[in-house]
């Protein structure tokens, strides 16, 4: 009698998930726009049913993609992010183009309010071995960033604005991100939910008008720009004839760059 026959080897666990279509459905039920794209996101990262489950859940009630899935994607990186760090967003891409337009062999580099650290990721995967520094006033921010940046070397620094970098940068900067709170004051409880209800407060809130920490990004700047170092910083539309204007006060060779296909609205100021 020949011997039984060894056990058949068990189905990849994948099988027992759920299938894309059932994801869509729960996704597109919580009005999700592109629940589509973000179904294959969220099955791409789940290892198991119940940790597909929870992710699933958690988008349903509204948190953040990039938050369910611990990463947002940014200039083709994946830059971790998690609860109470502000996501970037995809128009932000174009500051970091315009600044490497601006400074393509770029020494220097600092990401002032630079929550998850971004910007300088991505002005670091472009450049050849640029010192990075970083900046954030949110200690949340701060360690996400560390995280982000410890594989180029970033330094990170813990504080309000230029306070918090190292004095040996005065003078240095080849380029300048500051991707600034702008919200009005009295429009961020307006915000879309995903922002107002996970995003920190100081990442958002620009003052009455918007522009409060863009001014003293402004004023500061010259005095830790290299010769011919720029400064960015992202606006609206409606705010950028004054963001425009505190660039110049300030003594910068400024000038407004649009990008209409991702609405974003840049100022880049030179120091001369």
């Amino acid at each position: 009698m020949p011997p039984p026959s060894p056990p058949s080897p068990p189905a990849p666990f994948s099988a027992a998930l759920p299938s894309h279509d059932a994801v869509v459905a729960a996704l597109r039920a919580a009005g999700c726009v592109f629940a589509e794209d973000e179904a294959e996101l969220i099955l791409a990262g789940a290892r198991t049913a119940g940790e597909l489950a929870d992710l699933v859940d958690r988008r349903v009630r509204g948190l953040p993609l990039e938050l369910v899935l611990g990463w947002a994607g940014f200039r083709g990186l994946r830059i971790a992010v998690g609860p109470g760090v502000f996501v970037p967003r995809r128009r932000t891409e174009f500051l970091v183009a315009r600044a490497l337009a601006h400074a393509p062999h770029a020494a220097v580099v600092v990401d002032l309010c630079c929550g998850s650290g971004a910007v300088g990721a991505a002005l670091a995967a472009a450049l050849d071995r640029p010192e990075v520094h970083a900046a954030d006033v949110d200690p949340v921010a701060v360690e996400c960033a560390r995280g982000n940046l410890a594989a180029v070397g970033g330094q990170v620094h813990a504080g309000d604005l230029f306070d918090a970098l190292p004095d040996e940068l005065r003078g240095r900067v080849d380029i300048l991100a500051a991707n600034v709170p702008y919200v009005p004051t009295d429009e961020v409880p307006l915000l879309p939910a995903e922002a107002r209800e996970h995003e920190p407060l100081v990442a958002l809130d620009g003052g009455a008008d918007g522009l409060d920490v863009l001014r003293r990004v402004a004023a500061g700047a010259p005095a830790w720009l290299a010769p011919g170092g720029c400064l960015l910083a992202e606006t609206s539309e409606r705010q950028a004839p004054a963001a425009v204007d505190a660039f110049a006060r300030a003594g910068l060779v400024t000038r407004l760059a649009v990008c209409e296909e991702l609405y974003a609205h840049v100022v880049i100021g030179v120091r001369g």
